[in-house]
């Protein structure tokens, strides 16, 4: 009776877990670059009471014996690195990867951060900087007298000066691929660091040993689906819900053999 208390309450606990990941989700769903989490669960040990394949006392063998569980316990919250959508902005310092691999970006602590958001801007130097001011690895600086910017899918810079006629390319965007993404650290502000489960990076140009191409002008939506994360959040609440009442039937059996008399 006791054990069904507290493998309810274990219910409990990871379905308030998968409400919190599926929270983020959803205050998230406009976030450029985003990607959304899912939470992981597996089942705990347990407590065997008749062993299966165990002899019985006619010398017949137990089929199935009694093993009685204790209950759940969450295991990962695994981010979900499928490519969100693409929405055209017309901005030249948007940027879109098309395909694997992550924006290269330092960090005030000499840092090299990841990120898959390229809504980037032009700090004072002219440098191309995250909205926290982060600038991208290796920096690119776009001279004070450009009259227009363009990237191309290899990542490519090249601007138009005044007084020219002809492009003049000023830096190379690099991005980097990881063999297991989904053991990025996420830091916050849309970066991520690299992991012992990620892998280190793999840093080229883009379009190049399997990574993407960049697409000026666009941004990378979320790709947490509204739909799905009511379906799921749904799904949570009732089974929190359900799992509560196990611990309301448990207390009423409780309570019965409390009232029991001779």
């Amino acid at each position: 009776m006791i054990r069904s208390l507290f493998t309810a309450a274990t219910g409990m606990e990871a379905m308030k877990l998968s409400i919190d990941v599926i929270a983020n989700n959803l205050a998230n769903v406009n976030t450029v670059g985003f990607k959304k989490s899912r939470a992981d669960f597996q089942d705990l040990i347990y407590q065997t009471i008749k062993a299966p394949g165990t002899t019985s006392a006619e010398g017949s063998q137990v089929p199935s014996g009694i093993q009685v569980g204790l209950g759940v316990k969450p295991v990962a919250v695994q981010k979900i690195f499928q490519q969100g959508d693409f929405v055209k902005t017309g901005n030249p310092l948007d940027f879109v990867i098309e395909g694997d691999g992550f924006f290269n970006v330092l960090t005030p602590d000499g840092t090299v951060a990841y990120s898959r958001a390229g809504a980037f801007k032009l700090d004072s130097e002219g440098r191309i900087v995250t909205s926290d001011g982060y600038p991208l690895e290796p920096a690119i600086t776009i001279p004070t007298n450009t009259i227009s910017t363009t990237v191309g899918s290899d990542g490519k810079v090249t601007v138009l000066q005044a007084g020219s006629t002809s492009p003049t390319e000023i830096g190379q965007i690099q991005i980097s691929r990881f063999i297991n993404p989904g053991g990025l650290q996420a830091m916050g502000k849309n970066l991520f660091l690299p992991s012992g489960s990620s892998g280190e990076a793999t840093t080229g140009n883009p379009g190049t040993e399997g990574r993407g191409t960049i697409n000026q002008g666009f941004v990378e939506m979320s790709n947490v689906n509204v739909v799905e994360e009511m379906v799921n959040m749904i799904v949570s609440q009732r089974a929190y819900e359900v799992t509560s009442k196990t611990v309301q039937a448990s207390d009423e059996m409780l309570q019965t053999t409390n009232n029991m008399k001779r």
